[in-house]
């Protein structure tokens, strides 16, 4: 989505989201045969009207300030699970890697519980569309999913990889989705977090975050597929999923601190499998309580 300022393009006051403007940026000419309904049908569908709300409340709040202004205006709450696991602050040179069960929110409030422990330096991996949302840009580490990266992206992210900070990733780069079985999962867990943790020294640390978005979503998903429409439509619905949740309980189950030297006893493809399926049975822990 195109993020402006209402008054000016200058980023002097609270970013807006502009999804005419986004279509004129992806459509060119051609976004004048889009009738002015669609727009506002869209314009609905992603609810700008309350995203834009926000952002005008949390300005000028960047980085963790901007995810502690959310996570209070919507009165979510995180509750850590297995605290003690955590790394010291004075030992947090590590890749925390964690599940995505949100798609929007859960990062918020990771950034904000994670930020509050380590400090401002905490990084977060990210696709690249999303430095478009500007109060985070300085939070994100962009990557490319589907093409080559930038110079900047590779030399931020390898100097985040080579500093002190903790390096926040969903290694599956994508929301979970509904499986045959019943159960809610990430799809597969790629590894370019086992292959820098191995050329970084980093250790790694698996975190398990609770958490559904709503039945309409994965079935969304579900009909997406069985119709191989190419385009993720179902990500559309994320900023409903993410409004719906206010009010929301989560629980992030921390596990055990993983040698980054132990990394390389497998490929490194194995080697995210199985810390995918060591974080899944973090929630266990949960049931604990």
């Amino acid at each position: 989505m195109h993020l402006v300022n209402k008054t000016s393009m200058e980023t002097t006051g609270p970013i807006q989201i502009n999804l005419a403007e986004t279509l004129r940026g992806k459509l060119g000419a051609k976004a004048k045969f889009v009738p002015s309904f669609a727009v506002k049908w869209l314009e609905s569908l992603v609810h700008t009207d309350e995203l834009n709300d926000m952002l005008r409340r949390y300005y000028p709040n960047t980085g963790a300030a901007f995810c502690d202004a959310m996570m209070s205006d919507m009165d979510i709450r995180l509750e850590a699970v297995n605290a003690d696991a955590l790394p010291s602050p004075a030992d947090g040179r590590v890749i925390f890697v964690c599940n995505h069960p949100l798609g929007g929110l859960d990062g918020i409030a990771l950034i904000s519980l994670l930020s509050g422990i380590y400090g401002d330096g905490v990084r977060f991996v990210v696709n690249d569309l999303l430095m478009a949302v500007q109060p985070l840009q300085q939070v994100f580490l962009p990557i490319n999913k589907h093409g080559r990266q930038s110079r900047k992206s590779a030399e931020d992210l390898a100097s985040a990889m080579a500093g002190d900070s903790p390096v926040l990733v969903f290694p599956a780069g994508l929301v979970s989705r509904l499986g045959k079985d019943g159960e809610i999962r990430d799809l597969k867990w790629h590894k370019m977090f086992v292959m820098k943790a191995l050329q970084y020294h980093r250790d790694v640390v698996p975190l398990y975050f609770s958490g559904t978005n709503s039945p309409g979503f994965y079935s969304l998903a579900k009909w997406r597929v069985r119709l191989n429409v190419p385009f993720n439509i179902e990500m559309v619905r994320l900023p409903a999923e993410m409004l719906r949740a206010r009010g929301g309980r989560f629980s992030l189950v921390c596990g055990e601190r993983i040698p980054w030297q132990s990394l390389a006893q497998k490929p490194a493809a194995q080697m995210a499998a199985d810390i995918k399926e060591k974080t899944y049975l973090l929630k266990e822990k949960i049931k604990e309580i």
